[in-house]
């Protein structure tokens, strides 16, 4: 068993900054071992977290966290910050039903000072901490650590504005693991980092703008000169003209660059910028020579590395990647967008076989759906890669600027339904609501693989924006033939006949829920439809049902209010109909992380769960047809 002398006397991270600085290396050593040895055991977001290793140990060394506030962004990179806040003994729980988040949690910790699942969100939480400190009278910093990739996104760069004009006491930490320093370049940037971080350098620039400024020409001759000189040191002058003190870039992974920097940055007044320059994967051979692979693996041994399983059923990701392909090679109108997620959204060969075609707008969901309807304007037939909990970034866009102008635009969400152990902030389970409200959108909750990718070529086809949904992994493992077959327009069908004495209940299902609804519908005799399509609902099948059974069961892997269940109450009222409708789906919770087969049976939406439901509000009824079941 692994022994770590340091690491296990620090539960807190005042234990941490009781520490000499010459510790820092070895805790460091410690750290990353640990991470790694646990994050191999229970899967989980790697990468990222051996690449901020240095930085964490020094932030809480160097702050008094938690006085002092740490928003992490984007906050799957905050495994050693949970480690070094008192929840080393919990890792091995990461991400699995009653254990600790993968990202931060107010109520898990309160060094968890802002939920930050979804990116580009740290600089505006901050801005209001550090607000809230003046406002208050409290002493306090502020700070946003926030990646490369985060800072892609519109919102980093508006709370840029808004901070830079506040005069906030706050730090901007951009950890850049997309770049890389030399050794003659990494030494020259420490040296001026500590330099332009220093109180001296701050006083005397800002005395020599008082007294510039009185001569208007030489302030501006002067200010081009210090733009000039650190411009040749560091990749740009944009956060110093957002009203940011800019230092750096440094060596991300060098504890003597970074705790002083941090030092004199932590007592100079007003908005500052740090930006740090760290490595993926960094400790960790494997994972740097890989950080794709590595970026969230299931578990692995650590002294092997991730090996490659042989193929199973194909999942629904993988389908979409194939039929991406497929359609492009038939229709050169097809161009696809991704925010950021390539490979999560199986678009890597498309990306080879078609990358005049192919567009990473980077993590900016209201851009790509504009973007889309730019495209669409042209005559192309955008096809936007999504998951579903992601479009919500981009819901006025999609209202706005593709409903309204009835654009054809294609949005395949993936992630639809619970996600497991990504949690509620990953979860897909509002877009049925969010979508079928919209006028000129069309929603499709295909039920396996195949219906899959003939809802794809289906939606493809209209001359409206249509969104195809579909959940994370492998679906039943139906056969997917081979074409560009499409689902009928609009249309459901009847998956099992009840018994001429046993039509008392109908089962319509949306989306994968189909086959437990059918295990159900076995168990019960009922008849059970794949209803397909949440809009345009097909509502001659819905009338034939409801008028050839006493009550019906609508399933749905989404929130019940505003959902597919509603959508089948409102046609019921417009035909006049009024059976009883139990609508079994997401509550109105959020859904914690866990296995997902787990959770969806503690919603009861498995077979046995659906059956348990339907015979609690309607045994009465079934009690009648019990006997010809049984026989």
């Amino acid at each position: 068993m692994k022994t770590y002398p340091l690491l296990s006397k620090i539960d807190q991270p005042a234990e941490l900054r009781k520490l000499e600085r010459a510790q820092l290396k070895q805790l460091a050593d410690e750290l990353r071992d640990h991470l790694l040895t646990s994050v191999a055991q229970t899967g989980g977001h790697l990468s990222s977290n051996l690449g901020t290793v240095e930085l964490t140990i020094a932030l809480h060394y160097v702050f008094d966290t938690p006085r002092d506030r740490l928003v992490w962004d984007v906050g799957h990179q905050t495994y050693p910050h949970k480690i070094l806040t008192g929840r080393r003994d919990r890792m091995l729980s990461l991400r699995q039903l009653g254990g600790i988040s993968g990202f931060p949690r107010r109520d898990e910790s309160e060094y968890d000072t802002f939920g930050t699942a979804h990116s580009s969100t740290s600089i505006s939480a901050a801005l209001g901490m550090a607000l809230a400190a003046q406002i208050k009278g409290e002493e306090r910093r502020s700070v946003a650590i926030i990646g490369d990739g985060a800072m892609s996104a519109g919102m980093a760069f508006e709370a840029l504005n808004n901070a830079g004009d506040s005069a906030a006491n706050m730090l901007v930490v951009l950890n850049d693991n997309d770049m890389s320093i030399s050794p003659p370049v990494g030494a020259l940037n420490k040296y001026l980092a500590r330099l332009m971080s220093g109180r001296f350098y701050s006083a005397a620039r800002e005395g020599a703008k008082s007294v510039l400024k009185k001569a208007p020409p030489l302030f501006e001759l002067a200010r081009r000169l210090e733009e000039h000189a650190k411009g040749m040191v560091v990749p740009g002058t944009i956060f110093e003209e957002f009203g940011f003190n800019y230092v750096g870039p440094i060596d991300g992974h060098d504890l003597d660059a970074l705790v002083p920097t941090l030092e004199n940055l932590r007592d100079l007044k007003g908005p500052q910028f740090l930006h740090v320059v760290t490595k993926k994967g960094y400790g960790y051979k494997l994972a740097e020579a890989d950080p794709i692979n590595y970026h969230g693996p299931t578990p692995f041994d650590p002294k092997v590395g991730i090996v490659k399983k042989a193929p199973g059923k194909p999942s629904f990701t993988q389908v979409f990647g194939q039929w991406l392909c497929d359609m492009a090679a038939e229709d050169e109108r097809l161009v696809g967008i991704t925010p950021a997620m390539r490979e999560g959204s199986g678009m890597v060969e498309f990306e080879q076989r078609f990358p005049k075609r192919y567009f990473d707008v980077g993590i900016a969901e209201q851009h790509a759906v504009t973007f889309a309807g730019g495209l669409a304007c042209e005559g192309l037939k955008p096809v936007v890669a999504i998951y579903s909990t992601f479009l919500q970034r981009g819901y006025d866009q999609l209202v706005h600027d593709i409903a309204i102008q009835k654009l054809p635009v294609v949005f395949a969400l993936d992630r639809a339904g619970l996600v497991g152990a990504d949690g509620a902030t990953h979860a897909g389970a509002y877009d049925i609501a969010y979508i079928r409200c919209i006028p000129n959108c069309s929603l499709i909750a295909p039920a396996d693989e195949n219906e899959c990718r003939q809802a794809l070529t289906a939606a493809f086809r209209q001359d409206h924006p249509v969104a195809v949904r579909y959940p994370r992994g492998a679906g039943a493992g139906v056969a997917i033939e081979p074409g560009l077959a499409a689902l009928p327009w609009g249309r459901g069908e009847i998956r099992r006949h009840a018994r001429p004495s046993g039509r008392r209940i109908a089962i319509l299902a949306f989306g994968t829920l189909l086959y437990p609804a059918l295990a159900a519908g076995e168990k019960l005799d009922a008849t059970v439809a794949n209803m397909r399509f949440v809009k345009p609902l097909d509502t001659e099948l819905l009338v034939e049902l409801a008028r050839t059974h006493e009550a019906l069961v609508t399933v749905e892997e989404g929130c019940v209010a505003g959902g597919a269940g509603s959508a089948v109450l409102e046609a019921l009222q417009s035909a006049g109909l009024a059976n009883p409708v139990l609508m079994l789906g997401l509550p109105d919770v959020f859904i914690e992380h866990g296995d997902p087969a787990k959770l969806l049976a503690q919603q009861g939406l498995d077979a046995a769960g659906i059956e348990q439901s339907i015979l609690k509000r309607f045994g009465a009824k079934l009690e009648l047809v019990r006997p010809a079941i049984n026989g």
